[in-house]
């Protein structure tokens, strides 16, 4: 037999479709058998796709399993309530989507293919600058942005360095311990004899008798972080700080004994060091800049040069 014509063959979804009339010399019933196999593969595919399905929408659908996750847990009641709102906004997304499809779709693969190249571009300068960029930063050069903005550093509340000392309000010889303290009032300990051996006096001291020790003179602690250690409020330890080196709290059980070796007031300039982290970060960040900027200048050049970029 001789059959001549386009052959569609139907079922939710699928369209298998030639685009192109044919001749076939094919006996009836093996067509039929075949015809009979495409359709029972359409109706499997069919049942597959409806099997645990609540909606159906256009081809799209919604499941047991989804609907569960959102109404475990709930009465009857709430979770009635909650799925036929969550099947009405899920039909909206759906209509909205198709119509998006159908009407502005050559738009969205315009942001989709705008917003894919930006990805790949900053993906590649990240990773331009992980690579060749130079990430040291000479002492100099942060002292020389320190110099050149000395209002940008400014700090907003008072830092410290300098010894920490908690014992109880019964502990031995807190005397002795306090004159200890008192030597070590100097930056420079490690050259200072008697500051080094008091050093070495207050940490046997702490070691036998102390509720709590820390030696911070080599880094700077704010006032909220010593508000942290100790049981004070930020006006008084500001306060204290401003017009003392030594600083002693007690409460029911404990006495607190801060005795501090450095300082800086809240509106004081920071010490270089101390605004080192934030100086490093505006040098690398205008250093990426420029980075980046040259990279895109030679890249473009290039493509003159290769005759990659034409002009007409």
């Amino acid at each position: 037999m001789v059959y001549q014509n386009y052959f569609v063959i139907l079922c939710p979804n699928l369209h298998f479709m030639k685009t192109r009339s044919i001749i076939v010399f094919i006996p009836a019933g093996i067509l039929l058998a075949c015809i009979s196999v495409l359709l029972g593969g359409c109706q499997a595919l069919e049942k597959q796709q409806q099997a645990g399905a609540v909606v159906e929408l256009n081809g799209h659908y919604l499941y047991h399993s989804t609907l569960d996750s959102l109404t475990l847990g709930l009465s009857s009641e709430d979770s009635m309530r909650v799925a036929q709102a969550y099947i009405r906004q899920w039909a909206q997304d759906v209509l909205l989507y198709e119509n998006a499809m159908s009407r502005v779709n050559e738009r969205i693969e315009e942001m989709v293919s705008d917003y894919r190249r930006t990805l790949y571009a900053q993906a590649y300068e990240e990773r331009l600058v992980e690579i060749r960029m130079p990430k040291s930063i000479s002492d100099s050069t942060v002292q020389a942005l320190y110099d050149q903005m000395p209002d940008r550093f400014k700090l907003d509340e008072s830092i410290m360095q300098g010894v920490l000392v908690i014992v109880s309000n019964d502990a031995p010889n807190v005397s002795k311990l306090k004159q200890w303290l008192g030597k070590i009032t100097g930056k420079d300990l490690e050259e200072d004899a008697k500051a080094a051996t008091a050093l070495d006096d207050i940490e046997k001291y702490a070691y036998q008798h102390a509720n709590g020790y820390e030696l911070f003179t080599d880094k700077w602690l704010t006032t909220t972080e010593m508000m942290t250690q100790i049981p004070i409020a930020r006006t008084e330890l500001e306060s204290k700080l401003k017009y003392s080196n030594r600083i002693e709290v007690s409460d029911s059980t404990k006495t607190y004994i801060l005795q501090i070796t450095d300082k800086h007031m809240r509106g004081e300039a920071m010490p270089v060091e101390y605004a080192r982290p934030d100086i490093e970060k505006i040098i690398l960040n205008s250093r990426r800049v420029e980075f980046l900027r040259k990279e895109r200048e030679r890249l473009y050049n290039e493509a003159i040069q290769d005759k990659k970029l034409m002009f007409f």
